[in-house]
Protein backbone atom coordinates (compact mmCIF):
# COMPACT_ATOMS: atom_id res chain seq x y z
CA UNK A 1 0.00 0.00 0.00
CA UNK A 2 2.57 2.52 0.87
CA UNK A 3 4.42 1.86 -2.57
CA UNK A 4 0.84 2.77 -4.34
CA UNK A 5 0.86 5.63 -1.81
CA UNK A 6 4.48 6.69 -3.07
CA UNK A 7 3.75 6.52 -6.72
CA UNK A 8 0.25 7.50 -6.73
CA UNK A 9 1.19 10.75 -9.34
CA UNK A 10 2.92 8.06 -11.84
CA UNK A 11 -0.13 5.26 -11.74
CA UNK A 12 -2.59 8.10 -11.82
CA UNK A 13 -1.00 9.33 -15.15
CA UNK A 14 -0.51 6.07 -16.34
CA UNK A 15 -3.88 5.13 -15.61
CA UNK A 16 -5.28 8.73 -17.66
CA UNK A 17 -3.14 7.71 -20.52
CA UNK A 18 -4.38 4.39 -20.94
CA UNK A 19 -7.70 3.96 -19.80
CA UNK A 20 -9.61 7.40 -19.24
CA UNK A 21 -7.98 8.70 -22.40
CA UNK A 22 -10.15 7.00 -25.10
CA UNK A 23 -13.20 7.67 -23.26
CA UNK A 24 -13.26 11.53 -24.07
CA UNK A 25 -11.59 10.85 -27.23
CA UNK A 26 -14.47 12.73 -28.91
CA UNK A 27 -15.39 15.46 -25.90
CA UNK A 28 -14.41 19.03 -27.63
CA UNK A 29 -13.46 19.74 -23.74
CA UNK A 30 -12.20 18.21 -20.56
CA UNK A 31 -14.01 18.85 -17.79
CA UNK A 32 -13.33 18.40 -14.03
CA UNK A 33 -14.65 18.23 -11.03
CA UNK A 34 -13.41 19.01 -8.01
CA UNK A 35 -14.38 18.57 -4.07
CA UNK A 36 -12.98 17.23 -0.91
CA UNK A 37 -14.94 14.11 1.19
CA UNK A 38 -13.97 12.78 4.61
CA UNK A 39 -13.27 9.07 5.32
CA UNK A 40 -14.75 7.81 8.77
CA UNK A 41 -11.60 6.22 11.01
CA UNK A 42 -11.04 4.97 14.33
CA UNK A 43 -8.57 4.84 16.59
CA UNK A 44 -5.47 7.27 17.79
CA UNK A 45 -2.16 5.89 16.06
CA UNK A 46 -3.78 6.55 12.57
CA UNK A 47 -1.35 8.90 11.13
CA UNK A 48 -2.90 12.42 9.75
CA UNK A 49 -5.84 11.55 11.03
CA UNK A 50 -8.35 14.36 13.11
CA UNK A 51 -11.54 15.53 13.80
CA UNK A 52 -13.25 17.45 10.32
CA UNK A 53 -16.29 18.73 9.75
CA UNK A 54 -19.26 16.32 8.48
CA UNK A 55 -21.19 17.52 5.27
CA UNK A 56 -23.18 14.84 5.11
CA UNK A 57 -24.29 14.00 9.45
CA UNK A 58 -27.77 12.38 8.30
CA UNK A 59 -30.73 12.56 10.85
CA UNK A 60 -29.03 11.13 13.79
CA UNK A 61 -25.32 11.81 12.59
CA UNK A 62 -22.53 14.19 14.07
CA UNK A 63 -21.98 17.61 12.49
CA UNK A 64 -18.05 16.66 12.57
CA UNK A 65 -16.10 13.23 11.62
CA UNK A 66 -12.72 11.73 13.22
CA UNK A 67 -10.74 10.98 10.26
CA UNK A 68 -9.15 11.86 6.33
CA UNK A 69 -10.32 14.43 4.14
CA UNK A 70 -9.41 13.67 0.59
CA UNK A 71 -9.43 16.17 -1.63
CA UNK A 72 -10.58 14.65 -5.01
CA UNK A 73 -9.70 15.61 -9.13
CA UNK A 74 -12.34 13.34 -10.97
CA UNK A 75 -13.01 13.63 -14.75
CA UNK A 76 -16.10 13.96 -15.92
CA UNK A 77 -17.20 11.25 -19.37
CA UNK A 78 -20.56 11.12 -20.69
CA UNK A 79 -22.17 7.49 -20.86
CA UNK A 80 -25.04 7.12 -23.33
CA UNK A 81 -26.50 5.36 -21.04
CA UNK A 82 -27.00 6.88 -17.75
CA UNK A 83 -25.35 10.66 -18.17
CA UNK A 84 -22.54 11.73 -17.24
CA UNK A 85 -20.28 9.76 -14.64
CA UNK A 86 -17.15 11.27 -12.42
CA UNK A 87 -14.21 9.20 -13.23
CA UNK A 88 -12.02 10.00 -10.12
CA UNK A 89 -8.36 9.78 -11.24
CA UNK A 90 -5.92 11.47 -7.97
CA UNK A 91 -6.64 12.71 -4.83
CA UNK A 92 -4.47 14.54 -1.91
CA UNK A 93 -4.40 13.95 1.89
CA UNK A 94 -5.34 16.97 3.38
CA UNK A 95 -4.09 16.93 7.39
CA UNK A 96 -4.65 19.62 9.78
CA UNK A 97 -1.38 21.38 11.00
CA UNK A 98 -2.16 20.22 14.50
CA UNK A 99 -2.31 17.01 13.54
CA UNK A 100 0.95 16.54 11.27
CA UNK A 101 2.63 15.27 14.89
CA UNK A 102 0.82 12.08 14.26
CA UNK A 103 3.20 11.20 11.61
CA UNK A 104 6.76 10.36 12.02
CA UNK A 105 9.34 13.14 10.45
CA UNK A 106 11.08 11.07 8.00
CA UNK A 107 7.54 10.34 6.48
CA UNK A 108 5.76 13.62 7.31
CA UNK A 109 4.58 16.08 4.81
CA UNK A 110 4.53 19.51 4.74
CA UNK A 111 1.18 21.75 5.63
CA UNK A 112 -0.62 22.79 2.66
CA UNK A 113 -3.91 23.71 2.21
CA UNK A 114 -6.98 22.33 0.48
CA UNK A 115 -6.32 25.02 -2.30
CA UNK A 116 -3.14 24.69 -2.86
CA UNK A 117 -3.94 20.60 -3.16
CA UNK A 118 -6.40 21.49 -5.97
CA UNK A 119 -4.26 23.88 -7.61
CA UNK A 120 -1.67 21.20 -7.32
CA UNK A 121 -4.03 18.44 -8.41
CA UNK A 122 -5.21 20.67 -11.93
CA UNK A 123 -1.53 20.70 -12.33
CA UNK A 124 -0.70 17.55 -12.55
CA UNK A 125 -3.92 17.68 -15.00
CA UNK A 126 -2.66 19.94 -17.17
CA UNK A 127 0.88 18.38 -17.35
CA UNK A 128 -0.54 14.67 -18.49
CA UNK A 129 -4.08 16.03 -20.17
CA UNK A 130 -3.33 19.03 -21.59
CA UNK A 131 -1.71 17.20 -24.56
CA UNK A 132 -4.54 16.15 -25.57
CA UNK A 133 -4.89 19.53 -26.90
CA UNK A 134 -8.40 20.15 -25.55
CA UNK A 135 -9.35 23.10 -23.48
CA UNK A 136 -9.32 21.88 -19.55
CA UNK A 137 -12.33 23.40 -17.51
CA UNK A 138 -12.90 22.28 -13.78
CA UNK A 139 -16.13 22.66 -11.79
CA UNK A 140 -15.36 23.18 -8.10
CA UNK A 141 -17.27 23.20 -4.79
CA UNK A 142 -18.00 26.90 -3.91
CA UNK A 143 -15.47 26.27 -0.92
CA UNK A 144 -12.40 26.99 -3.81
CA UNK A 145 -14.24 30.28 -5.59
CA UNK A 146 -11.10 32.01 -3.81
CA UNK A 147 -7.57 33.67 -5.17
CA UNK A 148 -5.45 31.34 -4.26
CA UNK A 149 -6.75 28.63 -6.67
CA UNK A 150 -8.41 31.30 -9.48
CA UNK A 151 -5.69 33.36 -9.81
CA UNK A 152 -3.20 29.50 -10.59
CA UNK A 153 -6.15 28.40 -13.25
CA UNK A 154 -5.96 31.71 -14.81
CA UNK A 155 -2.33 31.40 -15.10
CA UNK A 156 -2.81 27.91 -16.56
CA UNK A 157 -4.84 28.67 -18.67
CA UNK A 158 -7.92 26.84 -16.83
CA UNK A 159 -11.81 27.38 -16.94
CA UNK A 160 -13.50 27.68 -13.41
CA UNK A 161 -17.34 27.29 -12.94
CA UNK A 162 -18.23 27.66 -9.20
CA UNK A 163 -20.30 28.83 -6.99
CA UNK A 164 -20.08 33.01 -6.51
CA UNK A 165 -21.15 34.16 -2.54
CA UNK A 166 -24.08 36.26 -2.57
CA UNK A 167 -21.91 39.22 -0.94
CA UNK A 168 -19.24 38.72 -3.66
CA UNK A 169 -17.38 42.56 -4.21
CA UNK A 170 -18.27 42.32 -7.86
CA UNK A 171 -17.48 45.38 -9.89
CA UNK A 172 -18.55 46.44 -13.57
CA UNK A 173 -16.30 46.25 -16.22
CA UNK A 174 -14.17 49.26 -17.23
CA UNK A 175 -15.04 51.33 -20.50
CA UNK A 176 -12.69 51.81 -22.85
CA UNK A 177 -9.59 54.30 -22.27
CA UNK A 178 -10.33 57.75 -22.41
CA UNK A 179 -8.31 59.74 -25.23
CA UNK A 180 -5.24 60.80 -24.49
CA UNK A 181 -4.86 58.97 -20.96
CA UNK A 182 -1.35 56.87 -20.76
CA UNK A 183 -0.79 53.50 -18.75
CA UNK A 184 -2.56 50.10 -19.58
CA UNK A 185 -6.17 49.30 -19.56
CA UNK A 186 -8.32 48.93 -16.46
CA UNK A 187 -8.88 45.57 -15.08
CA UNK A 188 -11.87 46.53 -12.67
CA UNK A 189 -14.76 48.37 -13.44
CA UNK A 190 -15.34 52.09 -11.18
CA UNK A 191 -19.39 50.92 -10.04
CA UNK A 192 -19.93 48.32 -7.33
CA UNK A 193 -22.39 45.84 -8.63
CA UNK A 194 -24.82 44.31 -5.63
CA UNK A 195 -25.71 40.98 -6.08
CA UNK A 196 -29.11 41.08 -4.08
CA UNK A 197 -30.25 44.46 -6.20
CA UNK A 198 -29.42 43.11 -9.11
CA UNK A 199 -31.46 39.55 -8.26
CA UNK A 200 -34.67 41.73 -6.69
CA UNK A 201 -35.09 43.76 -9.48
CA UNK A 202 -37.41 42.61 -12.19
CA UNK A 203 -36.24 42.86 -15.76
CA UNK A 204 -33.25 41.13 -17.06
CA UNK A 205 -34.82 37.99 -16.33
CA UNK A 206 -34.82 35.11 -19.10
CA UNK A 207 -36.55 31.62 -19.18
CA UNK A 208 -34.50 28.69 -21.02
CA UNK A 209 -34.55 24.78 -20.68
CA UNK A 210 -31.22 23.37 -19.87
CA UNK A 211 -30.62 19.58 -19.85
CA UNK A 212 -29.60 19.32 -16.25
CA UNK A 213 -29.50 15.80 -14.14
CA UNK A 214 -30.22 13.82 -17.19
CA UNK A 215 -33.40 15.20 -18.11
CA UNK A 216 -34.78 19.21 -19.41
CA UNK A 217 -34.97 21.39 -16.71
CA UNK A 218 -36.48 24.87 -17.62
CA UNK A 219 -35.11 27.44 -15.36
CA UNK A 220 -35.25 31.48 -14.73
CA UNK A 221 -31.88 33.17 -14.96
CA UNK A 222 -30.26 36.28 -15.48
CA UNK A 223 -26.86 36.47 -16.51
CA UNK A 224 -24.35 39.24 -16.87
CA UNK A 225 -20.32 40.41 -17.04
CA UNK A 226 -18.62 41.68 -14.21
CA UNK A 227 -15.02 41.77 -12.55
CA UNK A 228 -13.93 40.15 -9.46
CA UNK A 229 -10.32 40.54 -7.75
CA UNK A 230 -10.40 37.20 -6.64
CA UNK A 231 -10.99 35.92 -10.03
CA UNK A 232 -8.26 38.29 -11.47
CA UNK A 233 -10.62 39.93 -14.25
CA UNK A 234 -14.16 39.47 -16.07
CA UNK A 235 -16.31 36.53 -15.42
CA UNK A 236 -19.72 35.39 -16.31
CA UNK A 237 -21.94 35.89 -13.26
CA UNK A 238 -25.43 34.23 -13.78
CA UNK A 239 -28.37 34.06 -11.37
CA UNK A 240 -31.04 31.44 -11.30
CA UNK A 241 -34.32 31.84 -9.70
CA UNK A 242 -35.06 28.82 -7.73
CA UNK A 243 -37.93 27.42 -5.24
CA UNK A 244 -35.81 28.05 -2.14
CA UNK A 245 -34.34 31.26 -3.33
CA UNK A 246 -32.33 33.09 -6.07
CA UNK A 247 -28.63 31.58 -6.00
CA UNK A 248 -25.43 32.60 -8.27
CA UNK A 249 -23.16 31.03 -10.06
CA UNK A 250 -19.65 32.25 -12.44
CA UNK A 251 -17.55 31.28 -14.75
CA UNK A 252 -14.26 32.67 -15.13
CA UNK A 253 -14.70 32.76 -19.23
CA UNK A 254 -16.73 35.44 -19.79
CA UNK A 255 -17.55 34.53 -22.85
CA UNK A 256 -19.09 31.09 -21.60
CA UNK A 257 -22.85 30.42 -22.04
CA UNK A 258 -25.36 29.97 -19.58
CA UNK A 259 -25.81 26.59 -20.67
CA UNK A 260 -22.35 26.02 -20.10
CA UNK A 261 -22.56 27.14 -16.37
CA UNK A 262 -25.62 25.59 -15.15
CA UNK A 263 -25.19 22.16 -17.26
CA UNK A 264 -21.50 22.11 -15.33
CA UNK A 265 -22.65 22.54 -11.95
CA UNK A 266 -25.48 20.02 -12.63
CA UNK A 267 -22.44 17.33 -13.94
CA UNK A 268 -20.42 18.32 -10.65
CA UNK A 269 -23.18 16.27 -8.81
CA UNK A 270 -21.78 13.23 -10.30
CA UNK A 271 -18.41 13.33 -8.60
CA UNK A 272 -20.70 13.23 -4.93
CA UNK A 273 -22.14 9.85 -6.56
CA UNK A 274 -18.57 8.75 -6.84
CA UNK A 275 -18.00 9.46 -3.29
CA UNK A 276 -20.66 7.07 -2.35
CA UNK A 277 -20.00 4.51 -4.71
CA UNK A 278 -16.58 4.19 -3.66
CA UNK A 279 -17.27 4.20 -0.04
CA UNK A 280 -20.16 1.51 0.00
CA UNK A 281 -19.03 -0.27 -2.73
CA UNK A 282 -15.76 -0.26 -3.05
CA UNK A 283 -14.47 0.17 0.60
CA UNK A 284 -12.86 3.34 0.45
CA UNK A 285 -11.79 4.72 3.90
CA UNK A 286 -12.32 0.92 5.62
CA UNK A 287 -9.01 -0.23 4.92
CA UNK A 288 -7.68 -0.88 8.42
CA UNK A 289 -4.35 1.02 7.98
CA UNK A 290 -2.42 3.16 10.29
CA UNK A 291 0.55 4.71 8.47
CA UNK A 292 0.15 7.86 6.41
CA UNK A 293 1.54 6.20 2.39
CA UNK A 294 -0.39 3.16 2.98
CA UNK A 295 -3.95 5.29 3.83
CA UNK A 296 -2.58 7.22 0.44
CA UNK A 297 -2.46 4.37 -1.54
CA UNK A 298 -5.19 2.57 -0.13
CA UNK A 299 -7.85 4.68 -0.87
CA UNK A 300 -6.35 5.53 -4.78
CA UNK A 301 -6.43 1.87 -5.20
CA UNK A 302 -10.44 1.96 -4.19
CA UNK A 303 -10.41 5.07 -6.65
CA UNK A 304 -8.95 3.50 -9.57
CA UNK A 305 -11.16 0.41 -9.25
CA UNK A 306 -13.81 2.54 -9.56
CA UNK A 307 -12.49 4.30 -12.74
CA UNK A 308 -11.45 1.13 -14.33
CA UNK A 309 -14.67 -0.57 -13.27
CA UNK A 310 -16.74 1.90 -15.22
CA UNK A 311 -13.91 2.19 -18.48
CA UNK A 312 -14.59 -2.06 -18.21
CA UNK A 313 -18.63 -1.56 -18.32
CA UNK A 314 -18.85 1.43 -20.73
CA UNK A 315 -19.95 -0.07 -24.38
CA UNK A 316 -21.02 -3.29 -22.75
CA UNK A 317 -24.88 -4.66 -23.52
CA UNK A 318 -26.58 -5.82 -20.37
CA UNK A 319 -26.13 -8.82 -21.37
CA UNK A 320 -22.94 -8.80 -20.69
CA UNK A 321 -23.19 -6.88 -17.63
CA UNK A 322 -25.36 -8.62 -15.73
CA UNK A 323 -25.03 -12.31 -15.51
CA UNK A 324 -26.88 -15.41 -13.51
CA UNK A 325 -24.74 -16.20 -10.40
CA UNK A 326 -25.45 -19.83 -11.34
CA UNK A 327 -21.91 -19.64 -13.10
CA UNK A 328 -19.73 -19.42 -10.75
CA UNK A 329 -19.48 -22.36 -8.92
CA UNK A 330 -19.39 -21.20 -5.43
CA UNK A 331 -22.07 -19.80 -5.69
CA UNK A 332 -24.55 -23.25 -4.79
CA UNK A 333 -28.06 -23.23 -3.98
CA UNK A 334 -28.32 -24.08 0.10
CA UNK A 335 -26.12 -21.22 0.76
CA UNK A 336 -28.03 -18.31 -1.49
CA UNK A 337 -30.33 -16.12 0.28
CA UNK A 338 -34.23 -16.40 -1.08
CA UNK A 339 -37.04 -13.90 -0.18
CA UNK A 340 -39.62 -14.84 2.23
CA UNK A 341 -42.81 -16.70 0.87
CA UNK A 342 -45.66 -17.88 2.28
CA UNK A 343 -44.96 -21.52 1.16
CA UNK A 344 -41.54 -21.80 1.83
CA UNK A 345 -39.27 -20.12 4.72
CA UNK A 346 -36.74 -17.94 4.65
CA UNK A 347 -33.43 -19.89 4.15
CA UNK A 348 -30.81 -17.53 5.20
Amino acid sequence: MSAAGNRADRIAARLAHDVVKPLVADADRLTFALDDTPTARSGPHVQGAGVHHNPCPGPAGSAFVYGHVWVVLGLLASHPAWGVVALPLLARLYVRRKNLSSIDPPHRPAFRTKLAMAVDLMGWAKCWLGMLGKPLWVVADGAYAKAPFLKPMKALGVTVISRLRKDAALWTVPGPRRPGRRGPNRTYGEHRIDLTKRAGQRRGWATGTFDLYGKPAVKRYKTFVATWRPAGGAIRVVLVDEPTGWVAFFCSDPAASVADVLVGVANRFSLETTFRDCKEVVGAGQQQTRFHWANVGAFHICLWAFAMTEAWARGRDEAGLVGHRSASPWDDDPRRPRRKSPTRPNAC
